[in-house]
C-alpha cells in the first residue's frame, strides 16, 4: 500500500522536470514560458530554437511518461497503481513543482505514459497525432483529437478500466490546456507547426 502511494508521487516529481525549460537553458535559448507562444513544450521550442532543441524536448517529455510507469511495472504493483503513476507524471508536467507550477500541455508526456501502460493504445494515440499533424499542420488539432480518442481505445484494447479512467482524465486536462488554441482555431489565427512567428 505504501508503495502504491509513493509511486504516483515519484511520477509527479519526474514529470516536474520541465524538459523545454532545461533544454532551452542549456542551449542558450529564450525561456519557452515567456517566448513564442509561452508554452513550455516541443512545438514552442521548435519555434524558438529549431529542430534539434525540439527533438530533445520531445524525447525528454516522452521519457517522463515512460520511465515512471516502467518503474512501477518493475516493482510489480497493481494495474490501477501503474495507471495512477502515469497520471502523476502527466500532472507533474502540467504543474511542475520545480518550475513554479508553470508547465506545458502534457501531450508528449501523456503519449509516453500511454505507451508504457498499453502499447496498442499508445500506437493509436501516436498514429492519430502524426496523421492529423501531417494533414492539418496544427499541433493543437492533432493533440486534442488523439487525447480524446485514447479513452475509447483503452476501453476497446485493454481489460483495465483504470486505464480508461486515467485516459479520460488526461484528455479532459489536455482539452482544458488547449482552450486558447481552440479559440484561435475558431478565429483562424492558430499557428501551424514550424511557423516561426509568435501566435
Amino acid at each position: 500500500m505504501l508503495l502504491d502511494a509513493l509511486l504516483p508521487v515519484m511520477g509527479y516529481l519526474a514529470g516536474s522536470l520541465a524538459s523545454a525549460v532545461i533544454v532551452c537553458r542549456v542551449m542558450g535559448l529564450p525561456d519557452p514560458r515567456s517566448g513564442g507562444s509561452g508554452n513550455p513544450g516541443a512545438t514552442n521550442v521548435l519555434r524558438l530554437g529549431g529542430k534539434k532543441a525540439a527533438v530533445l524536448t520531445l524525447l525528454g517529455d516522452v521519457l517522463k511518461g515512460v520511465l515512471p510507469v516502467l518503474a512501477a511495472r518493475a516493482l510489480d504493483v497493481s494495474e490501477p497503481a501503474c495507471a495512477i503513476t502515469a497520471l502523476g507524471a502527466f500532472l507533474g508536467h502540467l504543474y511542475p513543482v520545480f518550475f513554479r507550477f508553470q508547465g506545458g500541455k502534457g501531450v508528449a508526456t501523456a503519449f509516453g505514459a500511454t505507451v508504457a501502460l498499453s502499447w496498442p493504445v499508445g500506437l493509436v494515440f501516436g498514429a492519430l497525432w502524426l496523421a492529423l499533424a501531417f494533414i492539418t499542420r496544427y499541433s493543437s488539432v492533432a493533440s486534442i483529437t488523439a487525447a480524446v480518442t485514447s479513452p475509447f481505445a483503452a476501453v476497446m484494447l485493454t481489460p483495465h478500466l483504470s486505464y480508461a479512467i486515467v485516459s479520460a482524465t488526461v484528455a479532459a486536462f489536455i482539452v482544458w490546456r488547449h482552450r486558447e488554441n481552440i479559440a484561435r482555431l475558431r478565429a483562424g489565427s492558430e499557428g501551424r507547426i514550424g511557423q516561426q512567428k509568435t501566435v
